[in-house]
């Protein structure tokens, strides 16, 4: 080989290199966001970011209209999907999103808050307002704020505030290893009694879910009902708000609960990397719950199982796409695992335990890694030993709380 076949060799070697790091984004540092919601769960970049269900014609010999309602339109919601979980908005299928009721409630010492209603413990309430029950919240006391119903019917609280001045910025760690991010500032940080949940002390003592859309400013300030909020005032999951229609359009996140599909939402954690990534509120009041119980008694926790690890080749092309390392070079989400949400089991709550697992070099040696889709398929692996906590630890809670309450499953 002459010298220039050499230097012409060498040359196409390193762009080769250049443009594999970039379509997979793996370069150090790589900046992927900023504030506001950033992909949606819908793509037309490949079925790694993309689960929402083909037709049931696909391979055969009829066309759709052959084919009946999903089973669980026959009075049976825990049969094949898709169900609603999260009935008090409107979803748009073709956006993957959900609107929900905007609430104006207040401070106790008089600052406006702008708030939602996901979740519960109040069954019959739940059903009425079409809200997630949620019976572990009952047993949440030392992560709640409380509050009142007062005179103008909406809630007085006690506690809590939360600035959403800041930006939200990532930044992708090294190539070997994405995560931990080399930045992680979240857009919006809670004060150290904030928490997402408020105990009503003058209506029975019940908990609920409410997440702060925005804090202290006026309806005039935060009224985009066409999109493009100002995310220094309101929560980066904030698609467009309405202050006269008192409507809210957030994003949706796609996820996996018992091998099904689902869609959530991701609104407030008590770590700040991990609220970083997320695109959510840092809640400090949320250290507070006792994580490690699952689903004994007292315990207001469930569990989330994500990888570190993950399949991330390929970005979205990848079917088998998951994990931090994914979403921390492309952008996209995580593709996270829960245990029990409503339809499947009796054990949901918005407040998730966060398992944070890695695949350990033997199993990915061993082309065992994948994307992985159910509770017990992760606690065989993790029992089996191919997967750990991270960097080797022991696997089970790492004591991150996550609020993503649950809004669609899709199968």
């Amino acid at each position: 080989m002459t010298l220039t076949q050499k230097a012409h060799s060498i040359i196409s070697l390193a762009t080769a290199i250049v443009t594999t790091l970039a379509t997979v984004g793996a370069l150090p540092f790589a900046s992927f966001a900023s504030s506001g919601p950033g992909p949606g769960p819908l793509s037309d970049t490949g079925l790694g970011c993309d689960f929402f269900p083909p037709s049931a014609s696909v391979g055969a010999a009829v066309d759709p209209s052959y084919f009946g309602p999903p089973p669980s339109q026959t009075g049976n919601p825990s049969l094949v999907g898709p169900v609603q979980l999260l009935n008090a908005g409107k979803l748009d299928f073709t956006k993957g999103t959900i609107t929900l009721p905007l609430y104006k409630g207040q401070m106790k010492s008089g600052e406006t808050v702008w708030y939602i209603l996901t979740d519960t413990d109040d069954e019959q309430n739940a059903k009425s307002l079409g809200l997630n029950f949620s019976s572990k919240l009952a047993f949440s006391a030392k992560g709640v704020r409380t509050g009142k119903i007062n005179g103008q019917g909406s809630i007085t609280f006690n506690q809590g505030t939360v600035d959403f001045s800041q930006e939200r910025q990532v930044q992708a760690g090294s190539r070997k290893r994405p995560y931990p991010p080399a930045v992680a500032q979240t857009g919006s940080v809670g004060d150290q009694s904030y928490t997402p949940l408020v105990r009503l002390t003058n209506s029975g003592g019940h908990v609920y879910n409410a997440p702060m859309i925005a804090y202290n400013v006026d309806a005039n300030q935060i009224n985009f009902p066409s999109g493009n909020p100002d995310y220094k005032l309101v929560h980066d999951e904030v698609v467009a708000i309405d202050t006269k229609a008192m409507t809210v359009t957030l994003n949706l996140v796609n996820g996996f609960s018992f091998g099904r599909p689902v869609w959530y939402l991701s609104m407030d954690a008590n770590d700040e990397t991990t609220a970083a990534i997320e695109g959510a509120t840092y809640a400090p009041g949320l250290q507070k719950i006792k994580v490690g119980g699952d689903d004994s008694f007292l315990s207001s926790v469930e569990r989330i199982f994500i990888a570190v690890n993950g399949p991330s080749e390929d970005a979205c092309a990848n079917p088998q796409r998951q994990g931090l390392y994914a979403a921390l070079t492309d952008g996209h989400r995580p593709n996270n695992t829960f245990g029990g949400i409503p339809t499947i089991a009796l054990d949901y709550s918005p407040l998730w335990d966060a398992n944070v697992y890695e695949w350990t070099h033997e199993a990915i040696e061993k082309n065992y890694r994948s994307q992985l889709r159910e509770e017990f398929r992760i606690l065989g692996l993790a029992e089996a030993g191919f997967i750990t906590g991270p960097g080797g630890a022991k696997f089970g809670s790492t004591g991150i709380v996550i609020n993503c309450p649950i809004v669609y499953r899709l199968l």
